[in-house]
């Protein structure tokens, strides 16, 4: 007679403090945390050899320390797909991503307003990603990544609400991309060259599309704090840390309701371990 297998328990380890927070004991790297802090270590040092040695921009210092570190993440990541599955690995993955984003955001603000750089310099620290096709490619992922939690199971206001910030964000975006490849055909049009037409006002923000509307000209709308008065550092700044506020309180909300996340001594399942849930034996 077939008789079911039981779950193999996850190895116990104490918890204190945040490590009893469901978000901390996902993305805590636990048995991988010298193999981050090795991969840290030799990009931080290729890093400083471009820019010291061959006078590289400072982009290619980040992008050099966050190639170190991508094969451990997507070692990590990997391991949460075994131990959670695939809905909480994406929430993982969109939590890093979009923790990076935050802090390349993070980096603009500082950069414009308190080292006082012009807007067109506060590019963050990986410049060449500050660009429109960039800005609309990753906004339509990162809505596809939410639709892919939704369908998964992750389901509370929180997440409803993260589903149409990111998607007001992402029509944000391919409005000024649409726009921004307009204008680049009327200069070629004109013969004009080696113009950038980057950083152009969007719907919401300082000259965006409501401020500039008929119907929201001389109504309290083109003088609502923010909506239409922000410059666009400054707009898609807030549209950043509202996605990443969002999604880390949905993703808490979720998480604390899962038997993984919930029981305060247990841990995640050794990725090296066969995973028997639901198995029965041949």
């Amino acid at each position: 007679m077939n008789q079911s297998v039981p779950m193999q328990r996850p190895r116990a380890w104490p918890l204190a403090g945040p490590e009893s927070w469901p978000l901390w004991r996902l993305l805590h790297p636990r048995e991988l945390t010298s193999a981050i802090l090795l991969s840290l270590a030799v990009g931080l040092g290729l890093s400083l050899a471009v820019t010291w040695l061959w006078a590289a921009p400072l982009w290619t210092a980040t992008l050099v320390v966050l190639l170190a570190l991508l094969p451990v993440g997507i070692r990590k990541w990997r391991q949460d797909l075994h131990a959670y599955g695939e809905t909480v690995m994406w929430l993982s993955v969109l939590l890093t991503v979009q923790g990076v984003h935050t802090v390349e955001h993070l980096a603009q603000w500082i950069q414009y307003h308190v080292l006082l750089w012009p807007s067109r310099e506060a590019n963050g620290l990986l410049s060449p990603a500050n660009a429109e096709w960039v800005h609309f490619t990753w906004n339509w992922l990162v809505l596809l990544v939410v639709v892919t939690l939704l369908i998964g199971g992750i389901r509370n206001p929180w997440v409803w609400l993260l589903l149409a910030v990111a998607f007001a964000h992402a029509v944000e975006h391919t409005y000024t991309f649409i726009r921004y490849q307009l204008i680049l055909g009327e200069l070629r049009g004109l013969g004009v060259a080696n113009v950038s037409a980057q950083g152009l006002p969007g719907i919401l923000g300082r000259d965006g599309l409501l401020a500039r509307s008929e119907w929201a000209r001389g109504t309290f709308l083109c003088s609502l704090p923010g909506l239409t008065t922000a410059t666009r550092l400054d707009l898609h700044f807030w549209w950043n840390a509202l996605e990443i506020g969002l999604l880390a309180v949905g993703g808490h909300v979720f998480l604390r309701r899962l038997p993984a996340f919930s029981a305060p001594t247990e841990a995640p399942a050794d990725p090296s371990e066969p995973h028997t849930e639901g198995r029965r034996p041949s």
